[in-house]
């Protein structure tokens, strides 16, 4: 079983910053793609970020730029770290786990097989 638990949500003015933190328990994480996803009132989940076990990423096209995902495998954390922040940023954000690789795709953690409870995310 696999247990992600986020952090670092918060408020903040357009042009400001937000790091995301996400701990995981469990076993799968060293060889798995994780990332975030995001969900705003009355739109669908997307894939924001994601980093496969090699290190490679993939970035919606609207943060590409403005956020950057890493990943440390040894202590099982992932974050996101968000600059120049918009008011469309505005959503839930949920740490997110798939088993084997992300295939280039952010999407793929929409349909991740593992997803923390979230963190807020505001931007006025």
């Amino acid at each position: 079983h696999v247990q992600l638990v986020e952090s670092g949500g918060g408020s903040v003015q357009a042009g400001g910053s937000l790091r995301l933190s996400c701990v995981a328990s469990g076993s799968i994480y060293s060889g798995a793609c994780v990332g975030w996803l995001r969900q705003a009132p009355g739109k669908e989940r997307e894939g924001v970020a994601a980093i496969d076990s090699d290190g490679i990423t993939s970035y919606a096209d609207s943060v590409k730029g403005r956020f950057t995902i890493s990943r440390a495998n040894a202590n099982k954390t992932l974050a996101l770290q968000m600059n120049n922040l918009e008011p469309e940023d505005t959503a839930m954000y949920y740490c997110a786990a798939v088993f084997f690789s992300c295939l280039n795709d952010v999407n793929r953690v929409v349909s991740a097989n593992y997803r923390g409870q979230g963190t807020q995310v505001t931007v006025s």
